[in-house]
């Protein structure tokens, strides 16, 4: 497998205007896509995974805007590209499943011309060509009768099939790079197992790479080669998922395991993390984390937020007092 990035994320920064102030949606989030590999970020909601994918490809909802940083897909800055070159590449080259399905889709048209307008307006195929495409690729994604499927509006189908329709109209093209924003959600556990086959197939067959973002951990440890921890519009930890799981460095993500159900410990106490998250439009300096932190101390106090370094090889945390055990 070739490791070289096809996308890499450099110093993001994303901010809201509003009345109440600036949010800071996303703050400073780097990290390299490998072809190939799959990337999963977690995190509660409004730590900003979502608007971290919305950056990427410049789909942020009105007044969001990127203020800072560059985001390199096969070493050209999509910050700094055009629209028309932008809507070639959406969905050819990179595509992306929306986490609200039924309102991502047209509601005026049969779904089945929604996926064969992803077709005609990226590649020039007859109009059988692309109808033989979309009943493919409704069959991968686990519809069980297409050909009636084909010819209905998204409010005659129930929110899981819009799942799946969303979820054609991004593989269809086969594109490098999929972002799938809560992928699963509505989806009964057979469907979900089923739509994570075909992505890891995609991943084999084709080489594509994918980011997953989602808060359904066992998603992520099943399809996750490295995992991105997010808080607060920033990486507070990253590593590979083995050590995420089994050693995780962060007190975010040490609470957030902390608090899922483990089949191998069937009597084991769950904990759930105290308090709330911050306002994303008054961010203190410090860590964000500290009001809900069981080892904060005045280091973290009294210094900045902290940056994100290397505690062992390949696996970097933002924290100045470290989880050292392991997680169990």
């Amino acid at each position: 497998m070739t490791m070289e990035p096809v996308l890499d994320v450099r110093d993001l920064y994303t901010e809201f205007p509003t009345r109440e102030g600036v949010v800071k949606a996303v703050n400073g989030v780097s990290f390299t896509l490998k072809r190939g590999t799959v990337l999963g970020i977690v995190g509660e909601s409004g730590c900003g995974k979502t608007m971290t994918a919305l950056s990427i490809l410049s789909l942020l909802p009105f007044p969001g805007r990127v203020t800072q940083g560059e985001i390199l897909f096969n070493g050209r800055d999509l910050l700094k590209m055009g629209k028309e070159d932008l809507r070639r590449l959406r969905g050819k080259e990179i595509a992306m499943v929306f986490q609200d399905a039924i309102s991502g889709l047209n509601p005026v048209l049969p779904v089945g011309a929604q996926i064969e307008e992803m077709v005609t307006s990226h590649v020039r195929v007859s109009r059988s060509d692309a109808r033989k495409l979309t009943m493919e690729v409704l069959q991968r994604v686990g519809m069980a009768d297409p050909d009636r499927v084909v010819n209905q509006y998204p409010f005659q189908l129930s929110g899981g099939m819009c799942q799946r329709i969303m979820l054609a109209i991004a593989l269809v093209l086969e594109p490098q790079v999929l972002i799938a924003d809560e992928a699963t959600t509505n989806l009964d556990v057979t469907l979900q197992a089923e739509i994570l086959r075909q992505l890891r197939r995609m991943k084999t067959e084709r080489g594509s790479s994918i980011i997953i973002i989602s808060h359904d951990l066992g998603v992520i440890a099943r399809m996750a080669d490295e995992v991105a921890v997010m808080y607060a519009g920033h990486i507070v930890e990253q590593a590979d998922t083995v050590s995420i799981f089994h050693k995780p460095a962060h007190p975010y993500t040490s609470g957030l395991l902390q608090a899922v159900t483990r089949l191998d410990r069937p009597g084991r106490h769950l904990t759930a993390l105290p308090g709330m998250p911050p306002s994303l439009v008054n961010l203190p300096d410090q860590c964000a984390f500290i009001p809900r932190c069981h080892k904060a101390r005045n280091e973290c106090r009294l210094n900045p937020h902290p940056p994100l370094r290397e505690r062992e090889p390949g696996h970097m945390a933002a924290c100045y007092n470290p989880v050292l055990h392991d997680w169990d």
